[in-house]
């Protein structure tokens, strides 16, 4: 409670600054205000992913992203705002837009289909700022990743990764969206480079969040020897390793992105009572996300017949 009020009072006060400096010809000091209210609310995103009240920050997180985006027009290369942003809106379409629209279809096509439709376009929103912060740092990053994506992800770093796993998960996302885009299809060995990047540089990344994204692209995945069911799972195995098994996240990728393609009924179950059972505050920077897996899964588990066909009665 201290470090929010801290964080709030801290924004009222860089408002106040840039305000006062809105009719001035000193643009430097306006740019370290427009910068101090930026670094603010980039290191705020865990006063959102703590809480433990999933509509609070669905009605909240909507005017943080435009605050950010109206930041960044005034500081553009500002890194920690770019990655939050990027972050912001990925995780916002998730949560609150492409899972509605998912649960939506079973008594609303039309509207299910414009809301995933929206889904992508945030997505694609989040993947481009996620660029322009890679960007900053590697001039010529976006002209050299469509020319060769393996060399152009070379020069990255440890300190990159954020960047390069919000990006491609962005991009991963919007592909999910919009199977039937063959444009954004054909984007894959980009994504490609920038996952293994960063898996290479750093693959506990967040609990494991690199391996948690892998389940869900590996069925997708090109050019990669192998089943891609049986590379998920692996993934799988590793990201429940890496979170210590307190995070729901894996077990509901696993189930929507494995077993029901392979119709595994039982198994599908299964994940889905390991996902409800885990404790939403196990990792407190953490509790929203597994507060919004575990009703996920719970949603899940009662559709269960709508993906597959119903378990054969014994005689």
């Amino acid at each position: 409670m201290v470090r929010r009020s801290y964080f709030m009072k801290s924004i009222v006060w860089c408002f106040i600054l840039i305000a006062t400096l809105g009719f001035s010809t000193g643009c430097s000091i306006k740019r370290v205000a427009v910068n101090m209210v930026g670094d603010a609310l980039a290191g705020s995103g865990a006063s959102f992913s703590s809480d433990n009240d999933p509509e609070l920050i669905k009605a909240a997180v909507p005017f943080s992203l435009k605050l950010m985006e109206s930041l960044l027009a005034e500081s553009p290369e500002h890194v920690g705002l770019l990655t939050a942003t990027a972050s912001g809106f990925t995780q916002y379409s998730y949560a609150f837009v492409q899972i509605d629209a998912n649960e939506t279809s079973e008594f609303d096509l039309s509207r299910s289909r414009k809301m995933m439709h929206r889904a992508k376009n945030l997505y694609i929103r989040a993947r481009d700022y996620g660029l322009r912060g890679i960007e900053v740092n590697h001039k010529g990053f976006r002209e050299q990743l469509k020319r060769n994506p393996v060399a152009a992800v070379a020069k990255m770093k440890k300190k990159d990764v954020p960047l390069l796993y919000w990006t491609a998960a962005a991009w991963v996302a919007a592909i999910a969206a919009d199977k039937t885009d063959a444009y954004l299809i054909s984007d894959l060995p980009k994504i490609d480079a920038l996952i293994m990047r960063a898996l290479a540089l750093d693959g506990g990344f967040d609990h494991g969040a690199i391996h948690s994204m892998l389940i869900t692209y590996e069925p997708i995945r090109q050019g990669v020897e192998g089943d891609p069911y049986v590379r998920a799972r692996e993934q799988f195995a590793r990201a429940v390793e890496l979170s210590d098994g307190k995070l729901a996240g894996p077990y509901v990728s696993l189930a929507e992105s494995v077993c029901i393609p392979t119709e595994a009924r039982a198994e599908f179950l299964e994940l889905l009572d390991q996902a409800m059972a885990i404790d939403p505050n196990a990792i407190i920077e953490s509790r929203l996300v597994n507060i919004i897996m575990r009703d996920r899964a719970a949603w899940l588990k009662a559709h269960v017949d709508d993906y597959f066909l119903p378990p054969l009665i014994k005689n």
